[in-house]
Formats: C-alpha cells, sequence, structure tokens
C-alpha cells in the first residue's frame, strides 16, 4: 500500500493541470526506500539507473494490473538499489497528457522508461521519437517497431482458458459471468479464452457478459462501484461464478459475490486471494488468471542492468511462465488434475486458444 504522504500527493496531482501533473507524480526515490514507502535495509547497494515507470489508470494500490507492475519495480530495487521515479494516471488523460508524462521522465534523465498499459501507445511512440537515446518499454502493445522500443506482451487468452475451465467445474447453476472493464480487444482476448474454457467443460453453460464502460472510456478500469453493481445483476440472473478483468473494478466483484453463499469470484492479473485489501474476501476467491506483469517489468530492467537489454516484442506466453492460475487458498485442489491436464494441452499446442470472441 502507498504511504499516505503518496495518496495526498496522487489526490493533489489529479486537481492539477496537464503539466503539473506531469512533474507531480510520485517523487523519484534512490535506492534508500522502497517504492511502497518501506525501509530497504537489506537491498543492493545503489545503482545509477534511474528507472521511470508511468502506471495506467488505477495506478500502484489497485490491486490487479498495476500492482503486478509495481512489485516487478520493487523487486529491481531490492535486487539492484535501482534509482525510480513513479508517475500515476488519472481518469480522462488524453494521449498528450501521458506524452507529458513520459517527456518529463525522460527530460530528467530517467532510462529505461517503463509505461504500463497499451493506453501509452501513442504517448510511446512521440516520445521514443523524440529521445532515439532512451530506452523505452511498453506493456500490452505490440505497435512499435522503434529500435529503443522494447514490447511487453502476454497471452491473456490462455490463462483466461484455465480460469474458465475452473468457472465451468465450479459451477452448480451451470451459469457464469465475464465482466469486462472497458470494451477494447485486449480485454476481448480475456473473454475469449473464459469462454472457451467454459465450453471446453460444459458446452451448454451460459455465459453473462458484461462491459462496463465502451471503448474510449477507461473509467472501467477504476470503478469499484460499477463492478459490483455488474457483478449483483449476474448473481441475480444465476450466476454463481464470476470472472472481473476489469483493473480495481473488480474489487466490487468480489465485494458482491462475497455476500452470496455457494458463489465464487475469480481474480486477475495478481494473485487477488493473497492481496491484504481483499482479506475479507478472500474465502470467496475461487483463483486468479494470473499475468505476471511483474516478471516481465522485472526481466526488463534486469536485461537493461546486465547490459544485455531485451529488444523487440517479448511474449509471456504460458509456456514461458508469463500467465497461469492461482492455488492459493486450496479451493481448486480437487480439480486441478483438470486444470493441469488443460495447461498441458495448451502448452503441447493440443488446444489453440481463441483471442477473439467472433
Amino acid at each position: 500500500m502507498r504511504r499516505v504522504t503518496k495518496l495526498a500527493a496522487a489526490l493533489l496531482c489529479g486537481s492539477l493541470s496537464v503539466t503539473a501533473l506531469a512533474a507531480c507524480g510520485s517523487n523519484s526515490t534512490s535506492s534508500s526506500s522502497t517504492p511502497s514507502g518501506g525501509s530497504s535495509a537489506g537491498s543492493a547497494s545503489s545503482s545509477s539507473l534511474k528507472v521511470g515507470i508511468a502506471y495506467d489508470v488505477g495506478g500502484r494500490g489497485d490491486h490487479s494490473f498495476n500492482d503486478s507492475a509495481a512489485a516487478g519495480l520493487d523487486k529491481a530495487v531490492k535486487d539492484y538499489g535501482v534509482q525510480f521515479k513513479e508517475l500515476q494516471a488519472v481518469t480522462g488523460e488524453s494521449d498528450a497528457d501521458r506524452a507529458a508524462k513520459l517527456d518529463s521522465l525522460a527530460s530528467n534523465g530517467y532510462n529505461p522508461i517503463v509505461a504500463i498499459g497499451f493506453n501509452y501507445a501513442n504517448a510511446v511512440k512521440t516520445e521514443s521519437a523524440k529521445y532515439p537515446n532512451v530506452k523505452f518499454a511498453i506493456v500490452d502493445d505490440a505497435s512499435n517497431t522503434a529500435a529503443n522500443v522494447t514490447n511487453l506482451v502476454f497471452t491473456e487468452e490462455q490463462s483466461s482458458y484455465l480460469v474458465g475451465v475452473a468457472a465451468a467445474l465450479k459451477s452448480k447453476t451451470n451459469t457464469v459471468g465475464f465482466i469486462g472493464g472497458v470494451d477494447v480487444p485486449l480485454i476481448h482476448k480475456f473473454q475469449a479464452g473464459y469462454q472457451a474454457g467454459v465450453k471446453s467443460v460444459k458446452p451448454n453453460d451460459k455465459i453473462i457478459v458484461k462491459y462496463l464502460s465502451p471503448a474510449g472510456d477507461f473509467s472501467g478500469f477504476a470503478s469499484p462501484n460499477k463492478g459490483k453493481a455488474a457483478a449483483q445483476g449476474m448473481l441475480s440472473q444465476g450466476a454463481d461464478v464470476i470472472y472481473a478483468a476489469a483493473g480495481s473494478s473488480g474489487d466490487g466483484s468480489i465485494q458482491a459475490v462475497a455476500t452470496q453463499q455457494g458463489a465464487w469470484a475469480i481474480g486477475v492479473d495478481s494473485d487477488q486471494h493473497n492481496l491484504p485489501a481483499l482479506a475479507p474476501y478472500k474465502n470467496s476467491i475461487l483463483t486468479s488468471a494470473l499475468k505476471n506483469v511483474d516478471v516481465a517489468v522485472y526481466d526488463y530492467i534486469k536485461s537493461i542492468h546486465d547490459g544485455t537489454p531485451l529488444t523487440g516484442t517479448q511474449q509471456f506466453s504460458l509456456a514461458k511462465g508469463g500467465v497461469g492460475y492461482a492455488t492459493s487458498g486450496g479451493f481448486v485442489n480437487d480439480i486441478q488434475p483438470q486444470l493441469e491436464k488443460a495447461k498441458a494441452d495448451i502448452i503441447s499446442g493440443k488446444v489453440t486458444v481463441p483471442t477473439t470472441t467472433s
């Protein structure tokens, strides 16, 4: 969790202009303290490497996608003593806003710079051209082919397939739900994999689908109340397992599911059963579809530190440990043989998981 001072700074940033926001963010922090504000006793000695990281909507503390990225940064700080600066996002940012944040990092000597989320695609394109000697990485986008840009992408459909199998095996009503944060192709991958996993077990099961915001409106990734309302609607229609790929909006979904006996929530990105903020609801979290953004961010920073930078498009698949499913709580122990068989079939190529819903 962030320190109170960091939270106050984030709230202040939300009320400032774009120019002020770019300079606001989180304060740059040397290896004398960790990003979460705790002591870094036992960390590696200070490195000359200055890492800039720009989070997507929800930021550090979203209990999901951004927190996974933050964990990768935290590990790099601990292992290598890298200096860093974190910048948060606010709902409604434009490409120009995002470019201003990246520009503020580059102009202040941060190199490499890691942009968390496909929202930064245009900003990375602009800033990587402006700063050809700065290394950039972007998570969840593979459109940039510039020599100084590394694309970090995942096979989200594969982990979603596995939790779809789990949902079908655990559902007693033969009705399950999927909540997508924003109606965009990336989240369609989660939906497509989940649906395929469910149908591989129970072809006739009903799958209720709800997106929280349309393309272009990214509030669906940071609206727990919307997630809660969507889950409540699905529960009222008989769904007893609900998977939310919706950033911090998924917290609301989990909270709603926890109020209904016998219903299960499926987490996303991080192992949400183990997150302290969701501890009151952990016994309702069946599993989580893991997307190891922490591994990608850490491996990228490590590669720069070691002088052998990862380049081009780096895909983190099930076979490479980039995605998977969580077993915390032991709630899938009884169905793990089926899950492991599905996993093996994907890795071997026997099963090809779809990436679109059409």
